[in-house]
């Protein structure tokens, strides 16, 4: 099972959900047998945040000076789900999302969902630095998303 921890510096989130800590628990419930760690404690922290942040943390961390939608930081490089794992963060930026601002909430959802997806991937060890990998990477986000998709609505 995957405990996700959810914590906001955005209020535009709220806007947009109601209890955010149970869309992505929702989400993880839906995620396919393989990734939902049965017999195991598995736990994740998410900060929902916005360009200005996500960017002073891109900048830090991975010395890009520009906003991005999502951020990863693998508690460990070697990944092995043990008991009791701790995955690590994901940030995700609402301003970066929420583009065109005239869409509907199902399409926003969606994107959180898909963004989400990828950086539950980038700490377990997925990356796209080669292209052999972003398609490996591709092929496991569209994968988990197919089981998700019909329960986040």
């Amino acid at each position: 099972m995957i405990k996700v921890s959810v914590f906001s510096e955005e209020k535009a989130w709220l806007k947009k959900f109601k209890k955010t800590d149970l869309f992505f628990k929702k989400i993880c419930k839906a995620f396919p047998k393989k990734y939902q760690f049965s017999n195991k404690k598995v736990s994740l922290s998410l900060l929902l945040s916005n360009n200005r942040n996500i960017k002073k943390l891109n900048k830090h961390f991975r010395n890009k000076n520009k906003p991005t939608d999502v951020l990863s930081f693998p508690f460990n490089k070697k990944i092995k789900i043990s008991k009791n794992t701790y995955l690590g963060d994901i940030i995700i930026s609402y301003d970066y999302l929420d583009k065109p601002k005239s869409q509907n909430l199902e399409l926003f959802k969606q994107k959180v969902t898909k963004i989400f997806i990828h950086g539950f991937l980038h700490l377990l060890g997925f990356n796209h630095i080669k292209n052999k990998d972003y398609f490996k990477m591709l092929r496991e986000e569209n994968f988990i998303y197919k089981h998700v998709k019909s329960k986040i609505s």
